[in-house]
């Protein structure tokens, strides 16, 4: 029998890291439930979510394990799955891919011609399928392979065994942040150009992470088989030109003389001649009536593609999702590659590169709408007071992303054609119907849903947010003793059931820690 404990409790820090061996949310959401029928209220603890280890090693783990599940589930299907709902915001938008050389500005559409730099591909009009040839072997055998991509970015200068740029005086970090803030530009183009070439509705699960030298390149699993050779020709005439105003030389540079905003104009003004700045449709416009611009940043991608076959239930199959999802749990400045656990030590000339990278991506305009178009003399798209340059909310300025402000996963729309939420779903299923037949009753987590009412149509459990140290709230000792309790409660269960029902019972321990929401 396991001792509560909430008998003798560990100080704060002990209890985080017991909580995290055991697979507990270390900072957890609570909330108030009152149940409007009976007048009782109890505190529910939510996990956080969070996606890095960092942040909860717990909720990391389990939100990339659920992520080796739609991986798995969806690779090898000898079926198209259905289409999702159009809701469903989990997933990559299918792109049908009507124009090629454009920025979304409204109105504004560059021409279509390919530049001449790029090398042609097949132009094929896509169906509607979603699965790979089938091929027969002499002996009769029929297989469906598959196939695991990789996609990197070009050389901004040679670099060291650990990443760091050998000469960091000619690493051109200008491009290296420019082509890591544009990078899913590329990689949405990428699959475009690949289905216009192959004929078919080409699915993908993929992941975004950083090599040594701390660039972005793609790992991609693949559905269906492609001919290399067909793979490389797309990969070669794939780019994405970013139609924006010039980046080169900003015009405001010190912090204390920036565009401030006139309150009659509602819109920024030149700090020494109090002149309005040009808006963004007004720079747009002056790109698009000259038949001479240029686009202000071209990104492609490099030469070094790695293709692999893999066949449905091979070691290879598993060894490459695991490889797919190995650093999901990490930031894109942890080090990644350490062959032990902990932190590993970073070098000085790493911390330099890292330090040059972060400050040439802090100020870099991320999109229309960021401060840092004041710098160079141009009011952001849909401009408000209180912009400051160099202080954009959006993440990809931020030191863990270093120009990476889309999604780490990047799954297309009929991979499974399930959203996260059903993915989790079926994994809570699987769990309550092994418990269920060995005769133990799970929690039920729908009692208290937000969208049960009462027989006058209101709702009958109302939720406030509340915190560790309220007058009404649990101690955040007290609440991680009791989520471990139950969690260790929960484990027992499950061993026991997977004992009664067999060998064949799948291991889904971490959704049982996901599903979990106890009361307190």
């Amino acid at each position: 029998m396991t001792t509560p404990l909430s008998a003798g409790l560990p100080d704060d820090a002990t209890l985080r890291e017991l909580a995290a061996r055991q697979g507990v949310c270390v900072r957890p959401i609570l909330q108030h439930v009152t149940d409007t029928l009976t007048g009782t209220t109890r505190t529910v603890v939510i996990a956080c979510g969070a996606t890095r280890a960092k942040v909860c090693p717990s909720c990391a783990d389990t939100a990339r394990r659920l992520r080796i599940q739609q991986c798995r589930e969806g690779w090898h299907l000898d079926h198209d799955p259905p289409r999702p709902e159009p809701d469903n915001q989990d997933d990559e938008p299918e792109n049908d891919g009507q124009a090629d050389e454009y920025e979304d500005t409204g109105r504004r559409v560059r021409s279509t011609r390919r530049r001449q730099d790029a090398p042609n591909i097949p132009r094929l009009e896509v169906s509607d399928r979603t699965t790979g040839r089938i091929f027969e072997a002499p002996d009769g055998k029929t297989y469906r392979p598959s196939m695991f991509l990789t996609l990197t970015l070009p050389s901004y200068g040679r670099v060291t065994s650990e990443g760091a740029p050998a000469d960091p005086a000619t690493y051109d970090y200008r491009r290296a942040a420019l082509d890591a803030m544009h990078f899913p530009k590329l990689v949405d183009r990428f699959w475009q150009n690949l289905r216009r070439a192959t004929g078919y509705n080409v699915q993908y699960f993929a992941t975004v992470e950083p090599q040594r030298r701390l660039a972005p390149h793609l790992h991609a699993a693949i559905r269906g088989a492609i001919p290399r050779k067909l793979i490389r020709q797309v990969v070669a005439a794939t780019y994405h030109q970013v139609w924006w105003p010039n980046l080169d030389e900003p015009v405001h540079t010190d912090p204390a003389a920036m565009p401030v905003w006139d309150e009659l104009a509602h819109a920024y003004a030149d700090p020494q001649t109090g002149a309005l700045l040009p808006s963004w449709d007004a720079a747009l416009d002056e790109i698009n009536d000259d038949p001479a611009a240029m686009p202000a940043h071209v990104i492609r991608a490099g030469s070094q593609v790695d293709i692999q076959g893999v066949i449905a239930g091979t070691p290879l199959a598993d060894r490459v999702i695991g490889y797919l999802t190995k650093y999901l749990t990490k930031s894109i400045t942890d080090p990644l590659h350490n062959d032990h656990d902990g932190e590993a030590p970073i070098s000085a000339a790493c911390r330099a590169h890292i330090d040059r990278l972060a400050d040439e991506v802090r100020w870099l305009p991320c999109s229309p709408t960021c401060a840092n178009w004041l710098r160079h003399g141009i009011q952001p798209k849909n401009p408000r007071p209180g912009l400051e340059p160099g202080r954009c909310t959006s993440k990809a300025h931020d030191r863990d992303h270093l120009g990476l402000g889309g999604r780490r996963v990047l799954v297309s729309r009929r991979w499974t054609g399930k959203s996260l939420d059903q993915h989790r779903a079926d994994r809570a299923a699987v769990i309550r119907a092994v418990l269920t037949e060995a005769g133990i009753d799970m929690d039920d987590h729908d009692e208290l849903s937000a969208t049960t009412t009462t027989p006058d149509g209101t709702p009958r459990f109302v939720w406030t947010t509340t915190h560790p140290g309220d007058l009404d709230g649990p101690s955040y000792a007290r609440l991680i003793a009791h989520a471990i309790n139950q969690r260790q409660r929960w484990r027992n269960q499950y061993e026991t059931a997977k004992t009664r029902a067999g060998p064949t019972t799948p291991d889904l321990s971490a959704t049982a820690r996901s599903t979990a929401a106890p009361a307190v």
